[in-house]
C-alpha cells in the first residue's frame, strides 16, 4: 500500500531527522520535506503566533495544508503541547501527537506520546548569575534558549540561543533596554534533542499502528479503541479497576476484537481490590 511512495513531513524544525528513517525502514516509503507551507503560521512556542485551534485540529490541519501545497497524497505531521502533567501534579509534561494521512486510501492513523522526560521550563531572571544557573538546570548549550522582556511581552525576542556569549550579550541588552528578563526553553525540535527523542518514540509508537492491519479487511491502523476494567482479584475474585481486555476496532469495515488479558496476567494483587483492600 505505502512502498515506493513519496511521504511529505511537515515539519521546518529538522522532526525529519528522526521521522524519515523510521518510516522509510517500516513502509519502504521515499521522505521528503518542503518549505511551501510555514507550519508556523498555526502558532508559535514562543507567543509570536497563538495557536488558535485543539492541538489535534492544528495537526490535522498542517498535515493537510502542507500537502496541499506540495501536491501530495501521502503526508505526515507532529505537534506538541507542554506543561504540567495532566494527572502528576508539579511535574513538567511533554505531549506530542503525531497524524498519518493517506488520501489515496482514505486513512488517518494518529499516535500519541505524553512523556515526562522534558526540559520544559521558563523564569524571570535578575543577573547573570541566575542566567546560567538556569541554563545549567536545563542543558544549555545542546537544549536551546528564548530571550524576552517577560513571559507574556514578545516585543523583542531572541530565539534559538545556543552559545554562551551570545546568551550573555542578548541578556545584557535586554536588561539595559527592559530592565527585567524572561528566560525559557526553546522547546522548538531542532533545539531540544530532548523532545526529539520524546517524538521519535511517538513516530515508533505510529508506525507499529500503521502496521497492524485489520484481520478482516487488511486495513491499517487497527489499533486499540478501549478498554475495559474488571481484571479479578486473586483473593477474592471480585471485579478491580485494572485492565481486563482491550477493545480493537476498524475504522473502515467496522470489524471489533477483545483482546483479553493484555498485560499478561489473569488476576490481581489484592493491593488494588476495592473490596479487599477498601
Amino acid at each position: 500500500m505505502f512502498k515506493g511512495r513519496k511521504l511529505l513531513i511537515a515539519t521546518k524544525h529538522k522532526k525529519e531527522n528522526v521521522i524519515a528513517p523510521i518510516f522509510e525502514k517500516e513502509l519502504g516509503v521515499s521522505c521528503f520535506v518542503s518549505d511551501k507551507f510555514d507550519t508556523d503560521t498555526l502558532g508559535t512556542f514562543s507567543g509570536e503566533i497563538e495557536r488558535k485551534d485543539s492541538v489535534l485540529t492544528t495537526l490535522r490541519n498542517k498535515c493537510l495544508l502542507a500537502m496541499k501545497e506540495n501536491d501530495c497524497d501521502l503526508g505526515i505531521a507532529s505537534e506538541g503541547s507542554f506543561g504540567m502533567h495532566p494527572t502528576i501534579f508539579f511535574a513538567h509534561a511533554d505531549d506530542e501527537f503525531l497524524i498519518f494521512i493517506d488520501k489515496k486510501n482514505k486513512l488517518e492513523i494518529i499516535a500519541r506520546e505524553l512523556s515526562m522526560n522534558t526540559n520544559f521550563n521558563g523564569s524571570e531572571i535578575k543577573n547573570e548569575v541566575e542566567l546560567l544557573e538556569f541554563a545549567t538546570q536545563v542543558q544549555f548549550p545542546s537544549h536551546g534558549l528564548i530571550l524576552k522582556p517577560s513571559e507574556k511581552d514578545i516585543s523583542k525576542i531572541v530565539k534559538g540561543i545556543t552559545d554562551e556569549r551570545i546568551l550573555k550579550e542578548s541578556f545584557n541588552e535586554m536588561m539595559k533596554e527592559f530592565g527585567k528578563v524572561y528566560v525559557e526553553t526553546d522547546m522548538r525540535a531542532l533545539y531540544n534533542p530532548t523532545r526529539m527523542k520524546v517524538i521519535k518514540t511517538a513516530t515508533l509508537k505510529l508506525a507499529s499502528s500503521i502496521r497492524s492491519l485489520c484481520p478482516m479487511c487488511e486495513t491499517p491502523g487497527f489499533v486499540v479503541s478501549d478498554a475495559k476494567m474488571g481484571l479479578p482479584c486473586e483473593c477474592c475474585n471480585s471485579a478491580t479497576r485494572s485492565t481486563l481486555s482491550f477493545i480493537y476496532t476498524c475504522k473502515k469495515c467496522s470489524h471489533i476484537s477483545e483482546e483479553l488479558y493484555p498485560h499478561k496476567k489473569k488476576t490481581e494483587d489484592p493491593t488494588y481490590c476495592d473490596f479487599c483492600n477498601p
